[in-house]
């Protein structure tokens, strides 16, 4: 016990990412030489990220902080929280602790970025305790849209911090045990020094429904539409819903067949870890469809999202190699719009019925999230000193926020930081003492973070003016223009309705030229600078856009 007195500092915790947004999730915890890490999610672009795939966290704090990491701790299986480390773990490799089925998506995707013999890892089970450096961190049960998700208790010299993880409390799970209430209340009578909580649906009154009430609407819908085809739409990282969906495919003597590379991945791994019963035979490949009368099959497809390149945007534009859309077909989307995703949807859906399809879109879904009365909940067993918001858009945050003050805590107690922040805290006080660089690195192909701002903004001029290109051929020495300017347009106005527009920027630049002789300007640089101004000034009189201008000059 004397080693516990001699700890006397703050505990920090640090967000670099996650807070603010939906998505990206990722926060260090440090207290004196020891740092762990909560999740390491990705977050998908923007639409002004022209061409960019993925976005992942600027882990900087961490590389400069290298010798004092110990590990990752995973709360559960989805992108936003595990989509990051096989790029993270490139500078930061250290062990990552998560439960079994969080642990073999992660091995999947090491697995290909060829990474999977360089990573320690270790399935961790529920009540289990991990100690590394000053922490000690213990898994404890919740509900999500995906199993084995988990919440953290954070144990430190300086107190208890309770991270939830993404959650919501199922009494009646579909596939293994309700969240264990017992155990929050239990840590919350040693005495709570933070509670970190998910925001996602804080503003929604009320509890959140049970996964298990999907399945009898998807009955009824298979019920209703006896002689159609079915297709259901969902996130392939809700295994209880595609259970759900082949027990109402059994139920009614259906042939089920999975389409979309996410949605065969998970469901293979689910399989194969026993998270996932498949009654025998009961899946079919995709190719074997039209062996089978419509009426007898089902097929489980990625894109609820509306995503372009998904299996379902495909068959909605009729790109999809196997599977096209006919009046007869039943489609369900099985998900909500994420915030951002509406327009995309609403695209779909109007493609899909433009092909005579039924399209259901009501009611097939219910939250993977904590709504306000679930979140009462977890405050009251927990009794947290301070709240910490986590997990969504400010707006989100807000909305918990409001929940603690109507809980009865006051603005002191409740502390909306930003990604970056340094929260320093103990019993006696919780404040903000500094910031750590944090960002977005942008993945784009197999390039991590070339892709930066200027680029970015290279791409959107762009997209938005197209580009002119100057070529002109001087004389060595003499600096004599022999060839040229000549114009080359792209993006910017069609030429050939346009020609008098491009004679006259041509007089322009060779007025420019003249110019420059006359003045003896023979340095290149000079030379590029003048045609970028007298054309760019030109064409915006004549236009009104700033197209980019390229001169490439060449000498004989």
């Amino acid at each position: 016990m004397k080693k516990e007195a001699q700890h006397n500092s703050k505990l920090k915790i640090i967000p670099l990412g996650g807070l603010e947004q939906i998505g990206m999730n990722i926060t260090a915890f440090e207290y004196e030489d020891s740092i762990i890490v909560v999740d390491c999610g990705l977050s998908f672009p923007e639409d002004d990220m022209l061409g960019i795939d993925l976005v992942i966290p600027d882990v900087t704090y961490l590389k400069d902080n290298i010798d004092r990491v110990k590990g990752f701790f995973i709360t559960h299986g989805h992108e936003d929280h595990i989509g990051a480390i096989p790029y993270v773990l490139r500078d930061i490799n250290v062990p990552i602790y998560a439960t079994k089925l969080t642990i073999g998506i992660i091995e999947h995707k090491l697995e290909e970025h060829d990474m999977l013999k360089k990573t320690k890892r270790k399935v961790v089970k529920y009540g289990q305790h991990i100690n590394l450096g000053c922490f000690r961190v213990e898994f404890i049960r919740t509900n999500h849209s995906i199993q084995d998700a988990a919440a953290l208790a954070i144990y430190s010299p300086a107190g208890i911090v309770v991270h939830t993880g993404d959650f919501k409390i199922d009494y009646t799970p579909v596939y293994g045990d309700a969240i264990d209430l017992a155990r929050f209340g239990e840590i919350g009578k040693k005495g709570v020094l933070a509670l970190m909580c998910d925001s996602t649906n804080a503003e929604r009154p009320g509890f959140t429904m049970s996964e298990r009430t999907v399945g009898k609407t998807l009955d009824n819908i298979f019920a209703d539409h006896k002689n159609r085809r079915i297709i259901i739409a969902t996130f392939a990282s809700n295994v209880d819903r595609v259970q759900q969906i082949i027990n109402s495919a059994d139920k009614f003597g259906r042939k089920v067949a999975i389409e979309g590379r996410s949605m065969v991945n998970i469901i293979s791994i689910a399989s194969q870890l026993g998270y996932l019963t498949l009654p025998d035979n009961i899946l079919i490949d995709v190719d074997q469809l039209r062996s089978y009368p419509d009426e007898q099959t089902v097929i489980i497809t990625t894109g609820s999202q509306g995503e372009s390149m998904a299996a379902l945007s495909r068959m909605a534009s009729g790109i999809h190699r196997k599977i096209s859309i006919k009046p007869t077909d039943t489609i369900v989307l099985s998900s909500h719009p994420i915030p951002g995703n509406e327009k995309s949807v609403t695209g779909i859906i109007n493609e899909l019925m433009l092909k005579g399809a039924d399209v259901i879109f009501q009611d097939v879904h219910v939250s993977g999230h904590a709504c306000q009365e679930d979140i009462k909940l977890i405050y009251s067993l927990v009794n947290p000193k301070y709240c910490i918001p986590v997990h969504g858009e400010y707006k989100h945050l807000v909305a918990q926020a409001k929940i603690a003050e109507e809980l009865g805590y006051d603005k002191d107690h409740i502390k909306i930081i930003s990604s970056g922040d340094v929260l320093e805290l103990d019993e006696d006080s919780a404040e903000v003492t500094g910031k750590v660089p944090v960002g977005n690195i942008l993945v784009d192909g197999l390039g991590v973070g070339d892709v930066g701002n200027i680029v970015l903004r290279d791409r959107q001029r762009l997209a938005e003016d197209g580009i002119i290109v100057v070529v002109l051929t001087l004389e060595s020495g003499s600096g004599q223009v022999l060839a040229g300017p000549d114009l080359v347009s792209r993006g910017f106005v069609y030429v050939r309705n346009s020609e008098s527009l491009m004679d006259e920027a041509k007089s322009v630049l060779e007025e420019t030229m003249d110019y420059c002789m006359d003045h003896n300007i023979t340095d290149w640089g000079k030379i590029k600078n003048e045609i970028k101004d007298s054309l760019g000034d030109f064409v915006w009189k004549e236009t009104k856009r700033r197209p980019m201008i390229m001169p490439i000059i060449m000498e004989v």
